[in-house]
């Protein structure tokens, strides 16, 4: 048992490979909007986010990126661009990969601006009820 507990104790988990605070950005599985929501909430949980995407989801990220920082929620802490060599799908040989990793940060008023988006949706629901 001794064995197993000393085992667990030297494990190393990498904090690049996994981060309560990251978005990996696909361009096909979820609309844009879900990815901009989620930043919000992420934001609002760890007072940053960080977005990732491979490839042709590059422009999504950008976009997300744009639309928090346009709204005044999220300012730009870190951009990072990379290359990633992948098995490719068909041969299987290595394929080149671009990266992109945003940092996005909540800005001074985001609080009351999440606060004031709440108040509009409660508005909304009231309304609808009445």
């Amino acid at each position: 048992m001794e064995e197993v507990t000393e085992g667990l104790n030297n494990v190393n988990i990498s904090s690049d490979s996994y981060r309560k605070n990251r978005i990996q950005v696909s361009n096909t599985k979820k609309p844009l909007f879900f990815y901009v929501n989620l930043a919000k909430r992420y934001m609002q949980q760890h007072n940053e986010v960080e977005l990732s995407a491979l490839g042709m989801a590059i422009a999504t990220v950008v976009t997300v990126a744009e639309i928090l920082k346009n709204n005044g929620f999220a300012v730009e802490k870190k951009i990072m661009t990379s290359t990633i060599e992948m098995n490719g799908e068909s041969r299987g040989r290595p394929v080149q990969k671009a990266k992109i990793e945003i940092v996005l940060g909540k800005t001074e008023n985001f609080d009351v601006l999440m606060a004031a988006a709440q108040e509009e949706r409660e508005l909304g629901y009231a309304e609808e009820q009445s």
